[in-house]
């Protein structure tokens, strides 16, 4: 529970809510090692043979929910599960949730609908080559990004997807008390 307190006193010391009531949802494929071979399936949008990392973050980019699968599977399977996973972890206080393009479908959706959660696609304006940024989809992007400082969480070195999932949620941890101590002043 140290990763839902700490996310708690952060919200409340940004002068939010204790428990979110929006979330962005994504995936981050992890190219596979000798050790996680066996897990390892393969992401042709990324063309990486690896595991993949679905992860569910509120709006202030801290982790709720995370789940581990082959990196073949498709982000709209595991909506109910992350969706499960943070209603029992906020109770119940989640509706809304912003995915890109791969999560449209009327399976994802009732998906969420199921644990009481609205998804809204956020898609491109326009057709654009490269890097756009898109509103509510960065916070995700971003908190990919600081767990990839991480070297453990570089590639996927586990051998095991909950120790892979686990190294996840001591990186977070480890990256909120730092943020706590910036906001208490002792850092």
């Amino acid at each position: 529970m140290l990763v839902a307190d700490l996310r708690m006193l952060l919200r409340e010391f940004a002068g939010r809510r204790a428990q979110p009531t929006a979330m962005v949802i994504d995936s981050r494929t992890l190219q596979s090692t000798p050790e996680s071979g066996a897990r390892a399936g393969y992401d042709g949008a990324k063309r990486r043979k690896g595991s993949k990392v679905h992860a569910a973050v509120d709006t202030l980019g801290h982790l709720l929910a995370l789940h581990v699968t082959a990196a073949s599977e498709q982000d709209r399977a595991r909506v109910g599960e992350l969706a499960r996973q943070v209603q029992e972890i906020t109770g119940d206080q989640v509706q809304l949730a912003w995915v890109d393009q791969g999560y449209t479908g009327e399976a994802a959706a009732a998906s969420a609908e199921q644990h009481g959660i609205e998804l809204e696609v956020v898609k491109h304006t326009e057709a654009k080559r490269g890097f756009v940024l898109l509103p509510r989809r960065w916070v995700v992007e971003r908190s990919f990004a600081w767990a990839a400082r991480f070297r453990r969480l570089a590639r996927d070195y586990e051998r095991l997807a909950a120790t892979l999932g686990s190294f996840h949620f001591l990186a977070c941890a480890c990256l909120m008390l730092a943020s706590l101590f910036k906001v208490l002043g002792a850092g």
